[in-house]
């Protein structure tokens, strides 16, 4: 992009190649190769990714029932019903991506898809919390590998805007599963303890397998496996973290997403113990997540015409300016329910805008390294995410302030990472990527 005024005549100009950008954008959408209908496609790779969120909310309401059981001493020590498996979810995938572009996705996919449910049912087993720790941890391990496939599928068969596109479609089904996991969860301790909030893991594996083995084949071309050998390997991570675009969303992504791991490890005692709300915490949360959706879903009808970077730029820094308004409102005026939810949900909806853009801005330049790509994205996104979500969910004291204020901390961070990897220019459409 250059730094000199253009005239009339050369804006005019740059709308019309923009629009021509976001019309072939469309068309490759609408054209592209997948091997089912486009609904279907969507709706596939997002019960793949929502086997992730359904690991993590469906027990959040059951976490101080958990906690009184193994009659833990420190409240906040629940919150590593989260981070163990977060911490299982987050190397791994630097396993799963290599192996994914030497051997293929689907029979990989089946394969992670058996152990995470396998790990599912063993989490009603277990007989100390330390022990469902180790099954979380390693059930984490194999949602690792799903994550990465469903990524390097998407990738497989779609690029650039169109990839925004439908990945912003999947985050709108996928977001579906945390709007209403935490009432499942909820029904499902009524009616048959908490324990069984881990069984329905299982029926949902069950369900996602068979349906990925009759209807999905494998989307990765002969000609792009990679050699599964340590200089490949090596090459390949190369190639992903020397590239300045790719790693800085990365480091971005991983950083504010550090914000949404620290909410939802510490959401149950922000609603039992700040505001004495616990008893409508499913829906409290269902409200909050469903700006989530809103956000994916007005992502994928906007994106092909704004620009991925015009628009994760500009939430990003809606997102700072929300959390620190709720900060100084909670801080100085007292800690107000109904001035929380609005502003909170608002803060937490630009997740929604964030994640999906980030992801494609990240992906877009490593089309031949998809899966590697995909593994290094998905260990920032969950390991450092988890890192900083452990950090500020782990001040909780009783007040949300420190939850806000991490927010704060966390959003400006990732502001300058995008600034140094956009040389100080924001709200660009990228080097020689028209509509990007």
């Amino acid at each position: 992009m250059t730094d000199q005024p253009q005239t009339p005549a050369a804006s005019k100009a740059a709308q019309k190649t923009h629009a021509k950008a976001a019309s072939k954008a469309k068309t490759r959408l609408a054209n592209a190769e997948l091997p089912m209908p486009l609904w279907e496609f969507v709706s596939m790779v997002a019960a793949l990714m929502a086997l992730n969120a359904f690991a993590i909310d469906i027990m959040l309401p059951a976490m101080g029932t958990i906690g009184e059981y193994y009659a833990l001493e420190n409240p906040n020590s629940q919150q590593w019903l989260l981070y163990s498996y977060l911490l299982g979810f987050g190397a791994p995938q630097l396993v799963f991506g290599p192996l994914s572009d030497r051997f293929g996705r689907r029979n990989l996919l089946r394969l992670c898809i058996v152990f995470y449910g396998i790990f599912a049912v063993l989490c009603m087993a277990t007989s100390s919390f330390a022990l469902l720790l180790a099954v979380r941890f390693l059930q984490g391990i194999f949602a690792a590998g799903i994550r990465v496939i469903a990524t390097s599928i998407v990738r497989d068969l779609t690029m650039g805007r169109a990839m925004a596109s439908i990945m912003s479609l999947v985050m709108t089904i996928f977001m579906i599963i945390p709007i209403i996991a935490p009432a499942i969860g909820q029904g499902v301790m009524v009616l048959a303890g908490w324990r069984w909030t881990f069984g329905v893991l299982g029926v949902a594996a069950v369900l996602t397998f068979l349906w990925v083995s009759f209807r999905l084949p494998e989307t990765l071309a002969v000609e792009n496996q990679r050699e599964l050998s340590f200089t490949r390997i090596k090459e390949g991570f190369s190639q992903v973290l020397s590239h300045r675009v790719t790693f800085g969303y990365m480091a971005a992504s991983g950083v504010v997403f550090g914000s949404l791991f620290a909410f939802i490890a510490a959401s149950e005692q922000i609603f039992d113990d700040v505001f004495g709300r616990g008893d409508k915490f499913a829906l409290w949360f269902a409200l909050i997540a469903g700006t989530l959706a809103i956000g994916n879903f007005t992502n994928s009808r906007i994106v092909e015409h704004y620009g991925m970077r015009r628009l994760s730029h500009g939430i990003l820094i809606a997102f700072i300016v929300l959390a620190l308004s709720n900060f100084l409102i909670m801080t100085f005026m007292g800690e107000m329910f109904w001035v929380f939810l609005p502003l909170f949900a608002l803060t937490f909806g630009c997740f929604g805008m964030l994640g999906a853009n980030f992801s494609a801005l990240a992906m877009e330049p490593q089309g031949r390294v998809a899966g590697t790509a995909s593994a290094v994205y998905g260990f920032f996104t969950s390991t450092i995410a988890s890192g900083f979500g452990y950090a500020v969910s782990s001040q909780f004291n009783g007040k949300v302030a420190p939850i806000l204020l991490g927010f704060v901390g966390l959003g400006l961070l990732s502001l300058v990472i995008i600034l140094i990897t956009e040389r100080g220019k924001l709200f660009e459409l990228g080097e020689g990527k028209a509509g990007y």
